[in-house]
């Protein structure tokens, strides 16, 4: 199934957030706080009530808590991530690495450890969405492709398109991060380089991120991820795209 797009309300260009949390409290503190800084908010308690709103309505991005009862966040990301490719913020306890990691590996385009200070949210859902560009803005009628192994990255449009034809699914993350390395191709670039080149200044020291995109992007377009070809490993080095790229448009 291709992915959904979410796109904001004509009549309203602030972003839509659905905060999913099961504790009330935290859920509409979350909410108001959010709505204070200019974005259009909708919560829900669990998974069902989350599917009911993205029924009726159109959303932005969603924050969703790792642990609540029932289905949890890793569940109800790894079902999303099935047909739609909204952005995902997800909220941690006490920053654990295994459930950030986990919670990227289930295709999470962000997280942010509780407790958390209120400011750093609206500023992590900005960067998400910078980095998924903007959806409320028309797109050109012709842009930039970058052409390998007869695969067809499109970077008006933000899709992948296989040999076949077919679109496959990306996050924001894992999108920049093939853009990144299809646009420097035969170069090594380190695992800081690319954490720069994707996130700039919102990446942590420690952060994970790449490492973990990288691996579900070789997934998606390796013929085998386990001897990926594409993609290589510089030992001691980083990563090189292998591959000869022709660039459109």
């Amino acid at each position: 199934m291709e992915p959904t797009a979410y796109i904001g309300l004509m009549n309203d260009p602030s972003p839509h957030i659905l905060v999913v949390d099961d504790d009330r409290e935290i859920r509409d503190l979350t909410a108001r706080f959010l709505r204070k800084h200019g974005f259009r908010v909708d919560d829900a308690a669990n998974g069902k009530e989350m599917d009911s709103h993205l029924t009726d309505g159109s959303f932005d991005l969603i924050v969703l808590d790792l642990m609540m009862p029932g289905e949890d966040g890793l569940s109800i990301c790894r079902r999303l991530r099935a047909d739609t490719a909204i952005p995902i913020i997800m909220l941690t306890a006490l920053g654990e690495e295994t459930d950030r990691i986990v919670g990227l590996e289930m295709g999470a385009d962000d997280y942010l450890p509780k407790p958390f200070n209120p400011r750093e949210l609206p500023a992590r859902i900005k960067a998400v969405l910078r980095r998924g560009g903007d959806f409320r803005s028309p797109l050109p009628a012709s842009g930039r492709q970058l052409i390998f192994e007869n695969w067809t990255l499109d970077l008006a449009k933000r899709e992948l398109r296989d040999p076949a034809g077919a679109l496959v699914s990306l996050t924001a993350g894992e999108f920049d991060l093939l853009v990144s390395l299809a646009e420097r191709p035969q170069r090594v670039l380190s695992r800081d380089a690319l954490l720069d080149l994707t996130r700039g200044r919102e990446a942590g020291a420690f952060d994970r991120s790449v490492d973990v995109q990288l691996s579900r992007l070789r997934r998606k377009i390796e013929a085998d991820p386990k001897e990926p070809t594409l993609i290589k490993t510089v030992r001691g080095g980083g990563y090189m795209f292998t591959a000869t790229v022709e660039v459109k448009g």
